[in-house]
This record gives structure tokens, sequence and C-alpha cells, in this order.
């Protein structure tokens, strides 16, 4: 390792040991002092390279500061971000997040001068030439949607052994962090910002892509509180046929949020599978809950698959029938009940918001309900109602022809009386 590439290994080592709690800034500062001393030593002497030379991450050991196990778990970390300062025309400046298949920075493009996200594929993945093909393809899917609420696309490329994806930075938060730090969302801005995906949605599956994984973590919002959609890590083109052959068998997206046929791993999952995650992400968003929880994966998946969903109003009492009633179709278990189109769904997200009834929803509920009255009735069977008792076994009628015939026998009496006088 040259000295340059050390010393910001040592750099990066000692800033991650602080922000973890496992040093202060002055334990560092002792270490670095000490490790300058020995090299400025090293050059009184005409030496190139000092004898007794030690990285940051030996002194801090030898100090007592951290344990050698620390030290491992960290270094990890230390090489995947001093290995993406190599990225030619960014200048990475600090990590956001974090996942098992991608990190993502914060970074300056150094030719225009402005902040950009860029996502890397971790080294361990790196050799692994399907890995590398789906990140590049998300690139690629990425770069063909241009709408103002997707994420955009700026470059994708590799440098020595570092795969990079670089975005558009949305300086906010993501729909995930806005639930867990204020709680659920009201039916108008929960509204507001579905309709902005959904429109997101409407051009994606227009140019001919599905998402596959809409879910509150997927959707940034800026400082303007417009939401856009990010990550296609799992987009595919509706019409790759070779992908979906080889995908099929397998749960590929987010358990909360996921299709029942995403599930089966059906090979011609489509774009109605990304109006059901988005029906749980709204769900979700106007409740504070998941449609469906469990103790594991497995255990939320089986629910999607057979359990009956509670009605958002059940829960919220503040909410819209309307609301409850396009949830329940964008989450129909049968596709075939769902949504046709994000257009479809866009019509109706639009009327509950001016604060009518959702035209299409109301159809298909008025539809359901009439198919079940027709099946509970049989197919060829007539309705039959109930028998009226005969009138003259009913004992109403003797009380009133008793009471008729005394009146009568009296009105005769009193005419034989007169007729008499």
């Amino acid at each position: 390792m040259n000295q340059s590439n050390e010393t910001s290994s040592d750099t990066l080592l000692g800033k991650l040991l602080v922000e973890r709690g496992l040093a202060t800034p002055e334990d560092i500062q002792s270490c670095i002092q000490m490790q300058r001393e020995v090299s400025l030593e090293s050059s009184v002497a005409g030496e190139s390279e000092p004898a007794n030379h030690r990285s940051l991450a030996q002194i801090v050991v030898d100090e007592g500061f951290v344990t050698q196990k620390q030290i491992e778990r960290i270094r990890p970390e230390v090489e995947e971000q001093s290995g993406k300062r190599q990225i030619p025309g960014y200048q990475i400046l600090e990590r956001l997040g974090a996942g098992a298949m991608a990190t993502v920075y914060k970074a300056r493009q150094l030719t225009l001068d402005r902040m950009v996200a860029v996502k890397v594929l971790p080294r361990k993945h790196s050799n692994n030439e399907d890995f590398v093909r789906r990140f590049f393809d998300e690139g690629k899917a990425a770069a063909k949607l241009n709408h103002p609420n997707i994420v955009g696309a700026i470059d994708v490329g590799q440098a020595g052994e570092t795969y990079y994806f670089v975005m558009e930075y949305v300086e906010g938060r993501s729909v995930f962090e806005d639930i867990q730090e204020k709680g659920p969302y009201s039916e108008a801005d929960a509204l507001k910002l579905t309709i902005d995906i959904a429109r997101a949605l409407e051009h994606a599956h227009k140019a001919g892509f599905i998402h596959r994984d809409v879910k509150p973590k997927n959707i940034m919002l800026t400082g303007d509180n417009i939401a856009k959609l990010a990550d296609m890590g799992l987009a595919r083109a509706i019409s790759d046929r070779e992908a979906a052959e080889a995908e099929a068998g397998k749960a590929f997206g987010t358990p909360y949020y996921i299709s029942p046929e995403q599930i089966k791993g059906e090979m011609n999952v489509d774009k109605r599978a990304d109006i059901y995650s988005l029906g749980c992400t709204l769900y979700h968003m106007v409740t504070g809950n998941v449609p469906f929880d469990g103790p594991n994966p497995s255990a939320v998946m089986r629910k999607h698959l057979n359990q009956d969903l509670i009605p958002v109003d059940h829960i919220n009492h503040n909410l819209t029938k309307g609301l409850a009633e396009i949830i329940e179709v964008c989450m129909a278990k049968d596709r075939k009940k769902r949504y046709a189109t994000a257009s479809d769904l866009l019509q109706d997200l639009e009327a509950v918001a001016r604060g009518e009834a959702p035209p299409l929803a109301r159809k298909m509920f008025d539809l359901s309900e009439l198919s079940a009255l027709d099946q509970s009735s049989g197919p060829h069977d007539i309705v039959s109602l109930p028998q009226a008792e005969p009138l003259i076994e009913s004992p109403l009628f003797w009380v009133a022809a008793i009471g008729w015939f005394g009146v009568v026998l009296l009105l005769i009496i009193l005419l034989v009386t007169l007729a008499a006088n």
C-alpha cells in the first residue's frame, strides 16, 4: 500500500472509530501525533521507510484504545470507503446508507460542481458476474426513465475493481424515516405523495419497466415535499422473457410489501405487482403499520397469500371510506381484481383527493356485491319469497269476521225497533 492510500485509510479509520464511540477525538489525535513523530525521525535520518513504522490501527490497539477484534470488525468498512475515493471525477463526502447489495455515498461531481449520490457495489460481489450484471442493468433501466417523480440516473461505470452508479442526489428524507419519526400521515398528505408515485409508475410502466420493490424506504421526499421513486435494483423490462424465466420460482421483493404473484415466483409478474406494493405502502403511510406482520419473512408472506386485510378505516377512523376502497382494490390477492393500470389508480386517487368517491373502486365494490348476491342464490335458482299463510286459516281473519258480524246484527236490530215505533 502506498503512503497516500495508507494515509487515506488511517483518516477514515480515525473518523469511524470516533463515530462509533470507540475512541475520542483526543485519543485519535494523540495516535496520529505518534505516527508523525516516527515519520519525522525517519526523514531526518534519511530513511525512505521507517523501520518502526506503524499504521494507525496498530497504534490504537497498542495504546489500548480499542481491541484487535474491534479493529477487525471495522476494517471492511474502512477498505470499502477508501476504495470509493478512487472513482474519477467524483469526491466522496459521506456515506448515506448501506444494504446487502450496495452502499450509497454523497459525493461532489467535480466537473459540474454539484452534489450527487453514488451507489457502489460491495467488493464481495465485484467478482460475481450475476451481481455485476444486475448492477449495470439497474443503471441502464434508470437511464431510460426521465420523470420528475423518479430519481434520475447520471452515470454508471467501473473504476478498477469498483462498480458505481451515479444518480440524482435528493436532499431530504424517505417516507419510511418520516413514518418512524412522526407517525402516520394525514389522508391528504398520503394521497399527495401516493399520486406522485403513481405518476412515476405510470411513466415506468409505459416505458416497459416494472419496479418490483415499491416501499416507503424507496420513496424519497425533497425539501418541497415532492415524492421521488428510487432504487431500480429489482426493476425488470416487462418484455424480458429470458430474465423472467431465469427468475421463475424465486421471490424478488421486500416481504412487507411484496405481491402474492411475486411470492409464488410466477414468471409473468406485471405492472399490477407494483400497484399491490404501492397499496401496501399507502396502508403503512396512513396507519403507521405494515399490512401484514409476523415473526419472520415467511410468516409475513404467508399472510399476503392467505390472510384477509383489515381495512384501514377500521384502524384509523379519520380515514374516508373512499381511501379504504382504493387500498383494498390495490391489494386484492387476485391481480385481476386490482387496478389494471397506474392510470386507473391515479383516476381514483385524484377523485378522493378532491373529496369525491373513487369511481373505479366503487364500481368494483358494487359489482362484487351483486356477484355475491347472485352466487348466494345459485346460478339457476329462482329466489323464492316466504309463502303467505292462507287467509281463511288466519286467526285475525276470524276476529275481524266476528266483529263485522256483530256490527251488522246491531244495525238490523236498530232498524227493526225504529220500524215498530
